[in-house]
């Protein structure tokens, strides 16, 4: 809720700024410079690799786009900034201006299109339960949870749906906030809390990294589904139209997919694990269909 209060807060004063400076294509022309937000603990979408270096899924998307506004522009170079962000700070950054695009796993909400704006999805997740074999829970049904501690991401919508559930249905779940996916499963694997909410192909990367992945269980049926974009700012249509045209492209060329395939198909960093997670009917939907819409309904 922090988060959604600050980026009311700011809003404000980077729509005067935006004016002020004609806006995010204006501002990257004259420096020659893009900032990319991204979740530096959030693969296979975005994180570090062995030497530090910023990588992943959504966040080479990102870089693919600023070479295309590069060209847009006429510029002979443009500098990418990387500048590690969590949930509840993604929003604020992006409408204060720190950031021009975040990069990472945001969930598509029709209310955020309030603060904030989408490109065209290019995930599309579900979210789903984490546990350790042998405790008494099913992964498969929140209600088991009824009076225990969930860990989620501060800010996601994983930890939204969970606070909502527990209050809709009475059972009474502590949501115990995390700044990000490892911490979240280190509440887990620390014993702190008794099951963790998160997007299943967060979860199955961090399941599988851990050292002891085969004393888990993850759910097998999605709690609800949760598309992702690249977040743009709000009211600069000129940079989302030339962001959302980059997107576009590089979904009608084959890059996402090729992307796809290295990151959720390939062994990738840090331990060469191989998700072996092939694209679902609901993406190459998304894909060949590209909207920027936060409906669930726009995905089936």
């Amino acid at each position: 809720m922090l988060a959604w209060v600050c980026a009311l807060v700011v809003s404000a004063g980077a729509t005067v700024a935006r004016a002020d400076d004609g806006g995010r294509l204006d501002r990257i022309r004259k420096t020659g410079t893009i900032q990319i937000g991204f979740p530096d603990a959030s693969p296979p979408f975005a994180f570090l690799d062995n030497d530090g270096k910023p990588i992943g899924y959504t966040l080479e998307i990102c870089e693919h786009v600023a070479q295309r506004i590069k060209a847009k522009l006429g510029l002979a170079a443009i500098q990418i900034r990387h500048v590690p962000v969590q949930s509840a700070t993604r929003i604020p950054l992006i409408s204060n201006g720190t950031i021009d695009l975040e990069c990472g796993t945001a969930t598509n909400l029709p209310e955020r299109h309030k603060l904030v704006s989408f490109a065209p999805t290019t995930f599309v997740a579900q979210i789903v339960l984490v546990a350790r074999k042998g405790a008494d829970v099913d992964v498969n049904d929140l209600a088991s949870f009824r009076g225990k501690a969930i860990s989620a991401q501060a800010g996601g919508q994983t930890q939204r749906y969970v606070v909502q559930a527990s209050a809709r249905d009475n059972l009474d779940i502590r949501v115990m906030a995390a700044k990000d996916t490892a911490e979240a499963f280190l509440l887990l694997s620390s014993g702190r809390a008794q099951g963790t909410a998160n997007d299943d192909a967060m979860a199955y990367t961090t399941v599988a990294n851990a050292p002891d992945s085969d004393s888990y269980k993850i759910g097998t049926k999605g709690l609800e589904f949760a598309p992702y974009g690249i977040l743009e700012p709000k009211d600069d249509p000129a940079f989302k139209a030339a962001v959302d045209e980059a997107v576009i492209g590089l979904m009608k060329d084959g890059t996402v997919a090729r992307l796809y395939a290295k990151y959720f198909e390939s062994p990738i960093p840090p331990r060469q694990i191989n998700l072996k997670l092939p694209m679902s009917d609901v993406l190459k939907r998304a894909l060949a269909r590209p909207t920027d819409s936060g409906d669930p309904a726009d995905y089936q």
